[in-house]
């Protein structure tokens, strides 16, 4: 369930300086962790590292050594975290029920109906908790933005540079418009091939004939560009001329006819077509940067201790708090 974590939406992977302080004798078993005299629970943390750990693809890690390194990754987020929310606090960023609803609801929209609440439950969340780990990531968006973001521009010559040193990726491919016809049979295909040749037009018999989901557009597969569809295909459409009918094509999916409409040759973009998408890119980059280097200079100034001994215990199964002797 990765809408549900706070930092999903903000890159928060950042490589912080220096390691957690480790904690005085003396902090109670329920205790992780203190951040600035804030607690991160142990009942938290064991909740949290479960849902990862569960949300993991293939085979869990299941001995303590490979759980450790999921344990120290989540100790960082949660101190993260909690810095980021003491710095929203000072800053007096607020967050609205309203803001907070809206965000919840957009979530639910990318779920068919009636399947949110199966994707919480099978996420191990309630709504309860994704109202208050939305609100904890709104209000984590909004005090970036009014502290790292709001001083961020991309120049031109940033731009400029940009575009003439990944010159590579601004290189439209040659490609063609081209129809196609899909029918079951051979005997089909070519009966069709004759009636083109006849002088049918491709559009109509698509429509009329074609299996394939572009039948309803006649056939009409737009602009392809030069290995988006298979080799098999790029052979055919690459090698006929503008108004040629292609032989019959046999696959897993049928027999085939192309026509080609259309070629456009390979050509270098102007920057004013990916002028938008280098600035977008460059922006994105900047905003980690400045997360990076807002949470390590929160981090420097920091009082954060670890419970070393309890966070040994942790195993990625919530059970009931322990005492652990000092």
């Amino acid at each position: 369930m990765k809408h549900f974590a706070v930092t999903s939406a903000l890159t928060l992977a950042l490589a912080l300086a220096g390691c957690p302080e480790q904690a005085k004798p003396g902090l109670e078993a329920s205790v992780i962790a203190t951040v600035n005299g804030a607690v991160v629970s142990r009942t938290d943390f064991e909740r949290e590292l479960s849902r990862e750990l569960q949300a993991l693809e293939g085979s869990p890690p299941r001995t303590p050594e490979q759980i450790e390194p999921y344990k120290q990754a989540l100790l960082e987020t949660l101190v993260e975290r909690t810095l980021l929310l003491q710095a929203a606090r000072e800053a007096q960023i607020l967050v609205s029920p309203e803001e907070v609803d809206r965000r919840v609801l957009a979530l639910a929209s990318e779920y068919p109906a009636e399947s949110f609440d199966s994707a919480l439950a099978q996420g191990q969340t309630t709504r309860t908790e994704l109202t208050r780990t939305t609100r904890t990531q709104l209000t984590i968006e909004k005090l970036f933005a009014a502290r790292v973001y709001a001083r961020m521009a991309v120049t031109e010559d940033a731009i400029r540079r940009e575009f003439e040193e990944k010159a590579s990726e601004f290189q439209e491919p040659e490609s063609v418009h081209a129809q196609q016809i899909v029918v079951k049979g051979l005997d089909e295909a070519k009966r069709l091939q004759s009636q083109l040749y006849a002088g049918k037009k491709f559009s109509e018999l698509a429509r009329r004939y074609s299996l394939s989901p572009d039948a309803k557009v006649g056939g009409d597969l737009g602009f392809v560009s030069r290995g988006v569809m298979p080799s098999q295909f790029d052979d055919v459409l690459f090698r006929l001329g503008v108004g040629q009918v292609s032989d019959v094509i046999s696959t897993d999916y049928g027999f085939h006819l192309f026509k080609v409409l259309e070629k456009k040759p390979p050509r270098k973009k102007e920057l004013i077509e990916v002028r938008a998408t280098i600035e977008q890119r460059l922006l994105a980059k900047l905003k980690e940067e400045g997360q990076r280097e807002f949470v390590k200079g929160l981090r420097v100034k920091a009082d954060v201790k670890v419970n070393d001994q309890v966070l040994l215990t942790v195993t990625g199964r919530p059970t009931s708090v322990r005492q652990v002797e000092p």
